[in-house]
């Protein structure tokens, strides 16, 4: 649907005089407006509030973007609103939707978002992807296990290095090699430990969507 008026009031008229990467300019005119900007025509009041969501989002003020993306999404749906300025504009707000979440730690929202935008269009790719890095952001106990036995293992070989410098250089320098590669050793399993554990969870990740879209996928294609 592509939203049309033939009478634009002045305050459209001085709205659309804005610059449209004037986000903070888009903010404040429509914060200091919006009593007004709600008595206008529909496609009037819908346009601006579109735009004054979308320039939340930019400017970084995700709390208030949730708010607003709500709005806009049961605008549209309630108004029939599907393509806006040729785009689908229930899919862009829900995806950055699910980015605000993204940015305000509310992580497991952003992954029933994203699920939700990949039901609609399983060969939804930025989705997809998203969503494998939301996923990888809430880090399970296998990241976090991982990341404690590589610690453990730098904190015992700095314990080897004090050893090493303190007394075995002075006192039994004959074991020196035993203990360079013992401290080698260590701070490679740690290494090992923290990049293992960070790649296992990538795969699974990667793992777990791939096979979420293709089920959706075939259901799709079934349908």
């Amino acid at each position: 649907m592509q939203l049309q008026s033939k009478y634009r009031s002045k305050i459209y008229r001085d709205f659309r005089a804005i610059e449209p990467q004037e986000w903070r300019t888009v903010v404040r005119f429509y914060e200091a407006c919006e009593k007004e900007i709600r008595t206008l025509d529909f496609d009037e009041y819908f346009e601006m509030m579109v735009a004054y969501t979308n320039a939340l989002f930019e400017i970084g003020a995700y709390e208030k973007h949730l708010l607003m993306a709500d709005a806009v999404i049961e605008a549209s749906v309630m108004n029939n609103v599907k393509f806006f300025d040729g785009e689908d504009v229930f899919h862009k707000t829900l995806f950055k939707k699910a980015a605000s979440c993204f940015h305000t730690w509310q992580l497991e929202k952003a992954d029933y978002i994203l699920r939700e935008i990949l039901r609609i269009n399983p060969y939804d790719e930025d989705a997809a992807m998203f969503l494998k890095k939301c996923l990888r952001k809430m880090r399970p106990s296998l990241v976090r296990q991982s990341r404690a036995a590589g610690m453990l293992c730098f904190l015992l070989g700095a314990v080897i290095v004090c050893f090493e410098m303190l007394i075995v250089r002075s006192f039994y320098p004959m074991y020196s090699g035993i203990f360079e590669v013992s401290r080698s050793i260590v701070f490679f399993l740690g290494i090992a430990a923290i990049a293992g554990g960070d790649l296992l969870h990538r795969w699974q990740t990667n793992r777990e969507v791939n096979r979420f879209v293709a089920s959706l996928q075939k259901r799709k294609v079934r349908e």
